[in-house]
This record gives structure tokens, sequence and C-alpha cells, in this order.
């Protein structure tokens, strides 16, 4: 029997940890993991005593984002079959995002797309020094609507008009200049770095931390609310078989560069 997708651990101290659990390919984003994410994210919002959720990836790097041939076989599917598949992806980073429990991303080497998503969502993001960052949408012919409002909310809008529309890879020391990345530490570290923000979090009243969590969100630029959320999934939903987004898919997948892009 195969492992779960997404892993949960609660320990003693009210700590959850989530895992995303597919390392072959790189902790890639399908139908199924954002289903299960989704779920134990509800599961423990509606759980007792659960003071801080820990955000990680299995294996050698955090998340590639989307699994690149899930998004390929989206292509061939129905206009309706595309949309409940981008709510899916947009309802989860919401959720992340407004969870009223305060969360911390772990992250190491490639974080990537999505990946940057789930960064973007959570309140404290510790890297270590083998990270490296891209929002990488466009270079496929899509864009990274499920994900900007978080990536505006955690980098501003003057960074993020540069990271979306290049879809440069930067390292962690950029990450943490322009306010994705809060703190960096030696590969290997991850856990020894977030034990004293845990620490802080224990020591703060549990209603008050919500609270102030939920205040945050209402007060946030842009309020991520339902139609937005449709809007962004609508989105999404279109950009996967229009003609750049086919060719974008079949270029990366072939390895080859796509047909709009002609090198000097």
């Amino acid at each position: 029997m195969s492992e779960p997708v997404v892993l949960k651990n609660i320990n003693p101290n009210g700590i959850a940890e989530i895992t995303l659990n597919r390392p072959e390919v790189f902790n890639g984003y399908n139908e199924e993991l954002l289903t299960t994410l989704r779920t134990i994210l509800d599961e423990i919002e509606a759980s007792k005593g659960v003071r801080a959720i820990i955000l990680r990836g299995a294996g050698k790097h955090f998340s590639a984002g989307a699994d690149i041939n899930w998004f390929k076989e989206l292509a061939k599917v129905s206009d309706l079959e595309k949309k409940r598949c981008a709510d899916l992806g947009t309802g989860a980073m919401r959720k992340l995002f407004e969870i009223e429990i305060p969360t911390i991303a772990l992250i190491q080497n490639c974080c990537f797309g999505g990946g940057v998503g789930y960064a973007a969502s959570c309140d404290v993001v510790i890297a270590s020094e083998d990270a490296r960052f891209a929002i990488t949408e466009v270079r496929v012919g899509i864009t990274p609507s499920p994900i900007l409002p978080q990536v505006i909310s955690a980098i501003g809008l003057r960074q993020a008009r540069r990271y979306t529309l290049t879809a440069e890879n930067f390292n962690v020391q950029e990450a943490k200049t322009i306010g994705l990345v809060h703190e960096i530490c030696p590969v290997g570290k991850l856990d020894e770095a977030a034990k004293p923000i845990i620490d802080s979090i224990l020591k703060s009243a549990p209603t008050a931390i919500s609270d102030t969590k939920k205040l945050l969100n209402e007060l946030s630029t842009p309020v991520l609310d339902d139609k937005l959320a449709e809007r962004l999934a609508t989105i999404s939903a279109r950009g996967r078989d229009t003609p750049e987004g086919i060719e974008g898919f079949s270029a990366f997948l072939e390895k080859r560069d796509p047909n709009w892009y002609k090198s000097k």
C-alpha cells in the first residue's frame, strides 16, 4: 500500500506537522494532493488544541508547484472539469492563507510555482541556504492567478511584478530581501531554526493569536473574498488549453524552447 500524498502528525504540544509527500515528483501537486491538503487543514482547524502548523516537503525539495503531467492531462478534459480542478488549487491555497492558526513553512532546495504560493500563504517562512525560488507559470504559458493575492501580500506589488512577469530564479538571500523568507538557516537545520519561533507562539494566548490573524486577513490587500477566489480559479482554468498553455507545457515536457522564444 502506498503512502498518503500528504502526511499529518500532531504532537502533544499541539504542533501539527503537514508533509507534502510526493518526493518522486518534487512534491508537485495534483488533484489528490490538493484535496488531501484541504481536508487536513479543515480537520486541523476543527480540532481543539492545535497551536501551530508546520508545512514541509518530503525528500530533497520543498515543492516544485504543480505536477506538470497533471496539468497536461487537464488540457484534454471538459471546461467544467478544468474549473473544478482550478477551484481545488485556489481553495487549498486560500485555506492555508486564511486558517486562524499560525503557519510555518520549512523550505529546502526547490520552491517553484505553486510552491512559492505555499510559502507566501504561511505566516512564517524559514528556508535553508540551498533554497531556490521562482514563480514559473508564465514560462509554460499560464498565469499564476491562484497564488497572486498571497504573493502580493508576502512581497508587495513591486516585487511581485518583477518575479511573476520574468519567472526568474532567485536565491534564498534575495527571497529574504524581498520579504518572502523570514529566516535563513544552514542546510539540515530547519527544525532547529523553527524551535524558538514555535516556543514564541506557545507563549502567546491562543484566542488572541486567532483573533489577530483573523484581523490581519480582513485588513490585507487585496482581500481574498469569494468573488475574487472565483475569478482567480476561472482564469486559471481557462489558461490550460490556450495555444500558449498547450505549447508551454509541450515545450517543457519535450525539453525545448517554446515557439514564442526567439534566442539572439
